[in-house]
C-alpha cells in the first residue's frame, strides 16, 4: 500500500510540472508580438510633390498586418527647415484630415505596435488655394 501511495504523489507532482510547462508555453504564444520593424508603410494621398486646391486634405495609407496604431506628423515647409509642426498625432485608423492653409508641406507616417515600429515614409505636398 504504502508504494501506491508514493506513486500516486509521484504522478500528481509530474501532472503538475507538466501543467506548468504548457502554460508557460500557451503565454508565451500569447504575448508574441510579431515585428513589423522591416515593413514600409504605404501612402495612398497626399501623394509626393502633389499640389491640392482644397484647404482640407485627407492623409491616407495602406494599412500594415500587426500594427496596433500609427504616428502621423505634418510639418510646413519641411521636417528639416520646419517653421511649424502642425500635426503630431497617435491614431488606430488609416486616414486623418486636416484643413491648412495654403503653403507647402512635408507628412510622415509610421505603424507601430507594443515593442516595434516601422521608418516613417516622408511625402512633399502644396496647398493652393
Amino acid at each position: 500500500r504504502t508504494l501506491t501511495i508514493i506513486n500516486f504523489k509521484e504522478m500528481q507532482r509530474v501532472i503538475l510540472l507538466l501543467c506548468l510547462v504548457f502554460s508557460f508555453i500557451a503565454c508565451d504564444a500569447i504575448i508574441e508580438v510579431v515585428d513589423i520593424s522591416e515593413k514600409t508603410v504605404s501612402i495612398i494621398a497626399p501623394t509626393n510633390n502633389s499640389v491640392i486646391d482644397t484647404a482640407a486634405v485627407t492623409f491616407t495609407w495602406n494599412a500594415i498586418e500587426d500594427t496596433e496604431q500609427y504616428k502621423l506628423q505634418v510639418a510646413t515647409p519641411t521636417f528639416e527647415n520646419a517653421s511649424q509642426i502642425l500635426v503630431d498625432t497617435i491614431i488606430a485608423k488609416t486616414n486623418y484630415s486636416k484643413t491648412l492653409e495654403a503653403a507647402d508641406y512635408q507628412w510622415r507616417v509610421r505603424a507601430e505596435n507594443s515593442d516595434y515600429q516601422t521608418v516613417f515614409t516622408v511625402n512633399s505636398f502644396t496647398v493652393e488655394e
